[in-house]
């Protein structure tokens, strides 16, 4: 799958975020990437934030072992999970495995 990548030290997903939303709730797939709806503004990182809490509690992960690593200000996401496993990790987000 192109949204989620094992690496090294964990795995690394590719997400679109869709703020705003009424509540928050994985999509589906959109393109290269995996679209998650959430119920918070895009402003003073409220978004950033809702999506971190949002998936270490789908993941059953601390939020310490996620990191935004790319697209602060932007929909198209990157974040990590330390020490992740793909195989975990779609089965929590209910994601089928093509």
């Amino acid at each position: 799958m192109s949204w989620i990548k094992a690496t090294k030290d964990g795995v690394v997903l590719a997400l679109h975020i869709q703020p705003g939303a009424k509540k928050t709730e994985i999509v589906g797939l959109h393109g290269e990437a995996l679209k998650i709806r959430l119920a918070a503004p895009p402003v003073d990182g409220k978004a950033n934030d809702c999506l971190l809490a949002f998936l270490a509690d789908r993941l059953g992960v601390a939020g310490s072992r996620l990191e935004l690593l790319a697209g602060a200000n932007s929909r198209a996401k990157r974040v990590k999970v330390g020490g992740g496993d793909t195989a975990i990790i779609t089965a929590r987000l209910g994601i089928e495995r093509a």
